[in-house]
């Protein structure tokens, strides 16, 4: 390096920040030892705030604009500093500039659930998500509160801060609104802008930040809570239970093989008889009055070669009644030699009505 460089590098002749970032909020303007030239330029770009500090105090703020760095526009550095009657020499001090625009697009969301009392549910757990923006308005108590000497300060650096001011925040509007989770869907506008107020005036006078923006994208419910609702949505789309099981008995015997129907009636036989307590009651399957009396016995039936029940006189009956149990489908109770089919069976032959009569000759 030549004598002209070397001297020309030890003053700073220009300070200003060119700043390329998105969330950078505090930037310190690399002196390296070097001092500032009397009478150098100061250039602070629109959406920015320049301020010197000398020894660790704060001393002058300069709005956007272009100085010359004289006595008369460093005041309070010109105090801090000694200076009675103003100086020829370069001076050493710290600047710092502060970015005033608006810092979009930052998230926030519950790492844990939210406990909260619903007044239909009960005690649930709920989580939420959205974004919010910052903006500096008090570059002083920022720098104190916040930067301290670091040479750069993003916000990466104070939204763990906010996220859990905003999450605790949130957690004390949700006891108090007192609101069903299914309505609160209906006020997230309303709920943003109330947060955002509330947060404000957390950190407002401490930390010198504004939240202009606070929006609630999402507050979701459990897991199993969402599939419970799904449930209790389907039940009300499906109506008449009782109906719905009819349907659905109906479709598992039909679904099987249309030969002798043995596998239809193994699986209609599975759901039927093991539901018919419920279909007895109103709604259910009528046991028809031509019934015999029932038998106190307990009933064997003979299913693709394998053995169910047993099942009270009321069950075969009704599921005889139902179509489950055929003219041809094996039975055994207490006192009988061996399987027989139930048309053949005295106590249960009642139960199918009349034979059908044969063929027509010729037709």
């Amino acid at each position: 390096m030549g004598l002209f460089d070397k001297l020309r590098n030890e003053f700073i002749d220009i300070i200003e920040w060119v700043d390329d970032s998105k969330h950078t909020i505090v930037w310190r303007f690399p002196r390296y030892q070097n001092e500032i030239k009397n009478g150098a330029q100061l250039i602070v770009r629109p959406g920015q705030k320049a301020i010197f500090v000398h020894r660790g105090q704060i001393a002058d703020v300069f709005e956007p604009g272009s100085y010359e760095l004289k006595t008369d526009n460093l005041p309070l550095l010109g105090t801090l500093a000694g200076w009675k009657y103003g100086f020829n020499s370069p001076f050493r001090a710290e600047v710092y500039f502060i970015s005033t625009k608006q810092l979009t697009d930052l998230k926030w969301g519950t790492p844990n659930p939210v406990m909260m009392r619903d007044p239909e549910f009960g005690p649930i757990r709920i989580r939420a998500f959205g974004t919010y923006a910052i903006r500096a308005t008090d570059p002083t108590a920022l720098l104190k509160e916040l930067v301290g000497t670091d040479q750069s300060f993003d916000a990466d650096a104070v939204t763990e801060l906010l996220r859990s001011i905003i999450v605790s925040t949130l957690s004390e509007l949700l006891a108090k609104a007192n609101v069903p989770a299914l309505d609160l869907a209906t006020r997230y506008t309303e709920y943003s802008e109330t947060l955002r107020k509330a947060v404000q005036e957390k950190i407002d006078d401490e930390y010198g930040l504004e939240i202009p923006q606070m929006i609630i994208v999402n507050i979701s419910l459990p897991e199993a809570v969402e599939k419970a609702l799904d449930a209790r949505t389907s039940m009300g789309v499906i109506g008449d239970l009782g109906r719905y099981q009819q349907f659905q008995i109906g479709q598992a015997m039909t679904s099987g093989t249309g030969g002798g129907g043995s596998a239809a009636e193994g699986v209609g036989l599975g759901m039927g008889l093991a539901m018919a307590g419920r279909m007895m009651q109103p709604g259910g399957f009528p046991v028809p009055s031509a019934a015999p009396p029932a038998p106190p016995a307990l009933w064997h039936v003979a299913v693709n070669g394998q053995t169910q029940g047993p099942y009270p006189a009321e069950q075969i009956l009704s599921a005889i009644s139902s179509g489950q149990v055929g003219r041809s489908t094996l039975v055994w109770t207490a006192g009988m030699s061996g399987w027989t089919a139930a048309e053949q069976v005295p106590q249960l032959a009642g139960a199918f009505g009349p034979p059908a009569p044969p063929p027509v000759p010729g037709a």
